[in-house]
């Protein structure tokens, strides 16, 4: 087994959900094959599209994920799937560049005259050793990994329990994969993501200790396989998430705000935002998918 980076662009030109399949043509297979049953992460190009003249890419590292298997494309030729296990798919706090002051986090990407490595930087899908997908493992939930030192240090200093040693040397990875470290990350991403705004009402509140109010709603629920992914995410006041998950609201994909014909208060629909569409992230990537769109509205909404 080995991890590696996995590119895929905010439009892809192959028939990528990173949440649950990569697709890739045959002169990855090898690259590909060798990492099953381990880790990846995602990596976002500067070009935003198939076409040559795209940008828009951010140029940086996105999430992680594990890979389960390898299946091939029965309906193009020389193209094969990387099945993703969409319970370890999970968005990094923020996207990690892929250099930082000079420095890349991938040292095959750069050449001995300090220079970036095209030809490397061109394969879609790189292997890279351990220590370097630590570090951008450790770049990508920098937020998440300071509180819980926070917490630790606090724990101990109030006496109210013992360093704990077992989970100080814990594989990051292995942390990834845990739900409290997961809810935890999943919930900064998306408020992120959304500028700690609700997306439904535009309403920003910060408690007293700093910290914001609005919470992060899976749109395809974790009970049905939906990933911890920002797209799969909305920013949502507690009183609409309750509603959107019990389905009396939901979203077009156009981003109309749905509301069912069941008993919905008037006070509740007069939160919502006065033109009925969602605020979303400028950021294409961020915005939600509508492949998770459609099942909320399928498969939950009671219109």
């Amino acid at each position: 087994m080995a991890k590696a980076i996995f590119t895929t662009k905010i439009i892809p030109a192959y028939k990528d959900r990173p949440e649950e399949r990569y697709h890739f043509p045959r002169t990855y297979l090898n690259q590909v094959r060798s990492s099953v049953g381990d880790h990846i992460i995602y990596y976002e190009p500067r070009r935003s599209s198939a076409e040559l003249s795209s940008r828009g890419g951010r140029q940086a590292y996105f999430a992680t994920a594990r890979v389960d298997s390898v299946t091939e494309d029965t309906e193009t030729p020389d193209h094969f799937y990387a099945l993703i296990s969409t319970s370890t798919y999970l968005d990094f706090d923020r996207p990690v560049p892929f250099a930082n002051g000079g420095e890349y986090f991938e040292s095959a990407l750069r050449k001995s005259d300090g220079s970036t490595n095209r030809g490397a930087f061109g394969r879609a899908v790189r292997t890279i050793p351990d220590v370097e997908f630590d570090l951008i493992l450790k770049a990508g939930f920098a937020q998440e990994l300071a509180d819980i030192g926070r917490a630790e240090d606090y724990i101990v200093s109030a006496g109210l329990a013992e360093p704990a040693q077992e989970e100080l040397v814990r594989p990051l990875i292995e942390m990834t994969v845990l739900k409290p470290f997961r809810e935890r990350a999943f919930m900064r991403a998306v408020r992120n993501a959304y500028d700690n705004r609700c997306a439904m009402s535009g309403i920003r509140l910060i408690n007293g200790g700093g910290r914001p109010e609005v919470q992060a709603a899976h749109i395809k629920p974790v009970a049905k396989n939906g990933p911890d992914s920002i797209r799969n995410g909305l920013a949502l006041s507690g009183t609409l998430h309750w509603l959107f998950d019990r389905g009396l609201i939901s979203v077009a994909d156009n981003h109309e705000i749905l509301v069912s014909k069941q008993q919905v208060p008037d006070q509740v629909v007069r939160l919502l935002n006065v033109d009925r569409k969602l605020i979303v992230p400028s950021d294409r990537s961020l915005q939600p998918d509508p492949f998770y769109l459609k099942f909320h509205r399928e498969c939950v909404f009671k219109a």
